[in-house]
């Protein structure tokens, strides 16, 4: 393109040159007017030129800039290959940024997923987890007559009852979450539901899923003494919280005492000792001696668990019209009168173990209900501590022979 505008211009310069137009002189005798007329023709092609030789001096600028441009490119490109540490570096440095972005990513994963599985821990209720397992473990040794009894077998029945009840327990205790989350967030506002961790639509998943998993592995065990405590479960939990004409027994006293007692001291009791005796050992059903001193003791023990789990709840009780005990007659009422049972609980336990013929069994049972009996008395206002002995009796019920 330069040398086009090169040649146009120098053929432009010959052009306007005075020798270059031959015969001009005497063209000149023609007359003044042939004469102006050649002079702005002249002067139009030089102004003409000197455009062109504008462009072409542009046109010099515009290629001295690419060249210090291509030159400057060229010199960069010569440094990256002539150092390859930069490359290494410039790498380096994206894949950090790659990786923390991605650890990033996984903490808030992390996160999420543990604040998820807390959720789920407290949607449980874990006090009530622990109870069970406990309870139906003391309860699946009462039939063992000797270290034989204990096989691949035996484990398996035990581990088809356990897993059964917990998902049955998570049915049980999600449900009644469900139907009271206006109340839990004046009595319990650190439940998933009532502090909006878990959606409605989240435990009703959770729910459902619990009673299909419990029924699925009680019909797989073939047990009938499981399918019937499970089945009784599902009915007396269902009855205690769902809000519909001649259910929410939670709402009367009595009823709801009832249900506590019926399946804390005697479903859990009877059902899983026919399981393990009846189903698992082969053998034929014959109540022994702990097993009537575990019902009659847990029968205490419920209608205490009963009541004292209403003491912290009196205010949304009051509130939402359930009439529990503590609210007719006072917390402070309730509170002795659940003392005193269990201490008297307590006293008639110590007087059985007395009376066993081993020496063994009768230190344990009267040392473990006396201790048991002092802890009561030192701190019994603490609300969680009928949890707490009830967990430690079922450590003592396997003794009374």
């Amino acid at each position: 393109m330069r040398a086009t505008v090169a040649a146009a211009a120098a053929g432009l310069q010959f052009f306007t040159d005075g020798r270059g137009a031959p015969g001009c002189g005497g063209r000149v005798r023609l007359g003044t007017r042939r004469s102006s007329s050649w002079a702005g023709r002249r002067y139009s092609v030089e102004a003409f030129a000197g455009q062109c030789q504008s462009a072409t001096t542009t046109m010099n600028k515009f290629s001295a800039t690419s060249q210090a441009t291509s030159t400057t490119r060229n010199t960069w490109g010569q440094r990256r290959d002539d150092h390859p540490g930069l490359q290494v570096g410039c790498g380096a440095i994206s894949r950090d940024q790659h990786g923390s972005n991605a650890n990033r990513l996984f903490e808030e994963i992390g996160e999420e997923v543990t604040k998820k599985l807390r959720a789920f821990y407290e949607f449980c209720r874990p006090h009530t987890i622990f109870g069970t397992i406990i309870g139906i473990s003391s309860v699946s040794l009462l039939p063992m007559r000797s270290l034989d009894d204990f096989t691949m077998t035996v484990l398996r029945g035990y581990l088809e009852a356990l897993a059964a009840a917990l998902c049955m327990n998570i049915y049980v205790v999600g449900l009644n979450q469900l139907f009271d989350i206006q109340i839990d967030k004046i009595n319990k506002p650190g439940l998933p539901l009532a502090s909006g961790e878990f959606s409605v639509a989240t435990g009703v998943v959770i729910v459902l899923s619990s009673l299909i998993m419990s029924f699925s592995i009680g019909t797989r065990s073939g047990s009938a003494p499981l399918m019937c405590a499970l089945l009784v479960s599902f009915l007396l939990g269902s009855a205690y919280s769902i809000e519909a004409p001649l259910l929410r027994w939670k709402r009367r006293a009595l009823l709801a005492a009832s249900c506590i007692l019926f399946v804390r001291a005697i479903l859990v009791q009877l059902a899983f000792f026919a399981h393990m005796q009846q189903h698992v050992l082969k053998r034929p059903l014959a109540p022994t001696k702990s097993l009537v001193f575990a019902t009659l003791f847990m029968c205490c023990f419920a209608v205490v668990i009963a009541l004292f789990k209403d003491i912290p709840d009196v205010d949304g009780d009051r509130d939402f019209g359930i009439q529990s005990l503590s609210v007719r007659l006072g917390p402070q009422r309730v509170y002795q009168l659940c003392i005193n049972t269990l201490l008297t609980a307590y006293g008639a336990a110590i007087m059985i173990g007395a009376s066993s013929t081993n020496l063994f069994q009768k230190i344990i049972i009267v040392f473990g209900h006396g201790l048991l009996a002092l802890t009561l008395r030192q701190r019994a206002r603490q609300f969680d501590v009928e949890n707490q002995l009830f967990y430690a009796e079922y450590f003592l019920i396997p003794f009374v022979q």
